[in-house]
């Protein structure tokens, strides 16, 4: 069953319960994250929720509960659900008062959690890979807050998708940020490149769980500002992201990719080995 958290008590997925003056939807003042869930198991959560914490604290916003207490909620919603594999949205904005765009004064913030049954993207789709354009980054110059304001992110997928892609991957003045819902990674002559982790991109926690499992597998890897040219040369791409976990690039715009991914296909084995290590401990 799925199940959803708002304010202070759990309640029907499909009730309806934001108020008009609730600033996330007034001004998409508030900060997001998703929780991959494997046979109960909450996979890379304290990362997730150190990344919630630390963009809460970049947008001046006080969580409501702690780590612990939200970690509580979870399972508790877990149960409730009956969900072994679910997808679990944590939302938090700076709560409910009179549009205007200072600060409100005293107000408590909000807090909401929605616990769906968990997408899993069958063996073709992750042999088949997926297609992406390059466009232009449009975003905020603050990308690694994981905040509510996503509008450029959602135009430059749905564009992507209306010209037969899966995927956005953006680029800033000539050069490669990530996509508009995931990290990109390439091999070159096996070694495997990543954009930096600065302000331009968000610091992924797959992202991290891959470069982790790169070093386990002694893959040369660099961080680095790869050109749309150096991308679209490269022997291997990929993306990461809780959702997709890793997936390979077939094609970027025009140009086919190889369908040969050693370095990939290690990658995507050894990430999947470590959520089945945390699924067995469940």
């Amino acid at each position: 069953m799925e199940i959803a958290f708002y304010g202070d008590s759990f309640i029907d997925i499909n009730d309806k319960v934001v108020p008009i003056d609730e600033r996330g939807h007034q001004f998409g003042d508030g900060v997001y994250e998703y929780v991959k869930v494997y046979n109960g198991t909450p996979f890379l959560l304290d990362e997730h929720l150190e990344r919630l914490e630390k963009s809460a604290t970049k947008i001046l916003l006080q969580l409501p509960y702690s780590r612990n207490e939200i970690k509580e909620l979870i399972q508790e919603g877990l149960q409730r659900s009956s969900l072994k594999d679910a997808d679990i949205y944590i939302q938090v904005t700076r709560g409910i008062a009179p549009r205007n765009h200072l600060f409100p004064k005293n107000t408590p913030s909000q807090f909401a959690m929605t616990i769906r049954s968990g997408k899993v993207l069958s063996n073709e789709q992750r042999e088949q890979g997926v297609s992406v354009m390059i466009l232009e980054d449009e975003r905020w110059a603050n990308c690694y807050i994981k905040s509510l304001n996503l509008l450029p992110n959602l135009l430059a997928k749905q564009k992507a998708f209306e010209q037969g892609h899966g995927e956005a991957i953006l680029a800033r003045n000539g050069y490669i940020t990530e996509g508009s819902s995931s990290n990109i990674f390439a091999v070159k002559d096996g070694v495997l490149y990543t954009t930096p982790a600065t302000n331009r991109i968000l610091h992924g926690i797959t992202r991290a769980a891959v470069i982790t499992c790169a070093h386990q597998l002694l893959i040369p890897f660099k961080e680095y500002d790869m050109s749309e040219d150096f991308l679209l040369h490269a022997d291997e791409a990929f993306i990461t992201s809780t959702s997709v976990e890793v997936l390979p690039v077939s094609k970027i715009g025009d140009v086919t990719l190889s369908t040969e991914r050693p370095v990939t296909t290690a990658l995507a084995n050894a990430y999947r080995a470590l959520y089945e290590q945390d699924k067995t401990r469940a």
